[in-house]
């Protein structure tokens, strides 16, 4: 029994060793992209030797070897790179794996962006305050920085540069999903309004696929400042809390996690105001928390729970019934759940 306990406390050491030091795999992981060690080996078109990576790190005069190595050897140990030996005896030949091929910074999907924005300094300080806010309540982020990340963001055009482009990045990935998995859901619309767009990237690919569609990209008027010209999109600035403008339907993506319930229900009472009576929906692409769950994603949708925690004013992700209560509260009585397989779900909700 002794032993039996000694070897489970074992176990629960060698655990809390690893989550303790959970974040430097994520370091890792951002040197690599900031060193672009992926698109280095990419350009060869196949493995290549370390002295060949470090030939291709740009304005490195005193590059130094052997911490290169050690980076390397980390991304190798969590497969993120694949490293081979030569039969013959010649140096190590690293290579890409489908892990990392997510890691080049000109690829059509890629999460480049967001690993930049999630392990930056600004992003990481309010992780500091998490127990803070579990004693005394208040905004992770608020206590980090003074101030909201949407204010934030509104005063440092380089922090919000790195947030749009972090969004419009995973807005990309996901919405490729969307648009094969939910094609029939836009075919009866005539107007669509993107609700915190960003730059407009989503709407663009919905209208592109749905030439049909009259597109409204609607976010803050700072964030729609820098927003690119997108065929058959228009580009409003506001704020969705006053108002949302009116179309047919209203397309929300990683919007309502971010704010308190309280928050989402003014909102949707919006969005409700906003669309019309006979074919008017929202489309909610947000996580939804599930028990038991062990899909691809799961690991990670829970981990986006204490990332609403850390960034945002109040939000969090939602079980089904969190939803439920949210929608019947902000005028939509009835929805369904679409699964797609990435992170989020569709969550399509009517006013009748």
């Amino acid at each position: 029994m002794e032993t039996k306990e000694a070897q489970a406390l074992l176990e629960g050491q060698a655990e809390i060793w690893q989550h303790l030091f959970g974040f430097a795999d994520s370091m890792a992981l951002k040197c690599a992209v900031e060193l672009r060690i992926a698109d280095i080996i990419n350009s060869h078109g196949g493995p290549i030797t370390l002295c060949q990576i470090a030939a291709g790190i740009d304005n490195s005069p005193s590059l130094d070897i052997p911490y290169l190595a050690r980076i390397m050897r980390s991304l190798v140990r969590k497969k993120i790179l694949t490293a081979h030996n030569p039969s013959d005896g010649g140096d190590t030949l690293y290579g890409l794996t489908p892990a990392s091929k997510w890691l080049l910074h000109d690829a059509e999907l890629s999460l480049v962006p967001m690993v930049l924005m999630e392990n930056h300094p600004w992003q990481l300080a309010p992780w500091h305050y998490l127990s803070q806010c579990v004693k005394e309540g208040g905004i992770a982020f608020k206590k980090a920085h003074g101030c909201e990340m949407w204010d934030f963001a509104s005063k440092n055009p380089e922090f919000n540069k790195i947030f749009n482009d972090a969004m419009a990045c995973s807005a990309k990935i996901v919405m490729g999903v969307v648009l094969e998995e939910y094609k029939n859901g836009f075919d009866c619309l005539g107007s669509l309004v993107d609700v915190g767009g960003g730059t407009g990237g989503m709407i663009a690919e919905i209208v592109k696929a749905h030439p049909h569609i009259k597109g409204t990209n609607f976010d803050l008027p700072h964030v729609v400042a820098t927003a690119p010209i997108r065929k058959g999109v228009s580009h409003v600035g506001g704020n969705m809390f006053e108002s949302i403008p009116t179309a047919d339907a209203i397309f929300m993506k990683w919007v309502l996690h971010d704010w308190s319930d309280e928050h989402c229900i003014k909102i949707l009472k919006n969005c409700r105001k906003a669309i019309s009576e006979k074919i008017g929906k929202v489309i909610i692409v947000d996580i939804v928390l599930e028990k038991d769950n062990n899909d691809l994603f799961d690991e990670t949708r829970m981990v986006f729970d204490l990332l609403m925690m850390a960034h945002t004013s109040g939000g969090k992700e939602r079980t089904e019934l969190e939803w439920k209560k949210l929608l019947e509260e902000g005028g939509f009585p009835s929805y369904k759940i679409i699964k797609i397989p990435t992170m989020p779900s569709i969550i399509e909700a009517y006013p009748l």
